[in-house]
């Protein structure tokens, strides 16, 4: 064959490709969208897919779930995801709770939980707002409390209207 022909490029003798620049990936939280969850930036840890982790989960960032974790997961003033390869085996404690894989535990978000149509929960729940999709697997109780913010008005209100009514009975 001739070189004219050849299948194989040709390089040079001191040719070393440029390697392409390793560019930081953002860390991804869920923030509810009005139909689907979007992805933003912000401070969150990433649980791979292949890991597996058995205790305690403490702190006070975000934490997305890929892997298995059997234990508690207590993030109060953050959210908790658990991706579409999770299981948790665990209660988890958070401030927003978005379920795309599989939970076997209770639930307690002091805001939202949010479970996607592929998600799975086998545990009560306890939450201001819930949310689950068509197609979502729900096993368990639900207790919607009013989240603190709206709790602090309507005692507000109460001991206003209260006032009102303690003054008009007195004059």
């Amino acid at each position: 064959m001739s070189p004219m022909f050849r299948s194989d490029p040709i390089e040079p003798p001191n040719y070393r490709p440029t390697p392409e620049p390793i560019h930081a990936v953002p860390s991804i939280v869920p923030i509810e969208t009005s139909s689907r969850v979007a992805v933003a930036a912000t401070e969150c840890s990433l649980f791979g897919k292949n890991l597996t982790l058995l205790g305690d989960i403490t702190g006070s960032e975000s934490f997305y779930i890929d892997g298995k974790v059997e234990g508690s997961i207590s993030l109060t003033d953050s959210c908790v995801t658990v991706g579409p390869n999770g299981f948790v085996d665990a209660g988890i404690n958070a401030k927003e709770i978005v379920v795309m894989g599989r939970v076997r535990g209770d639930i307690v978000a002091t805001d939202h939980v949010h479970i996607h149509a592929e998600g799975s929960v086998t545990g009560d729940l306890v939450a201001a707002r819930v949310n689950i999709e068509s197609g979502a697997f729900f096993k368990g109780r639900i207790d919607i409390r009013k989240s603190e913010a709206k709790q602090a008005h309507s005692v507000a209100a109460a001991m206003s209207t209260n006032d009102l009514l303690k003054q008009a009975s007195s004059s």
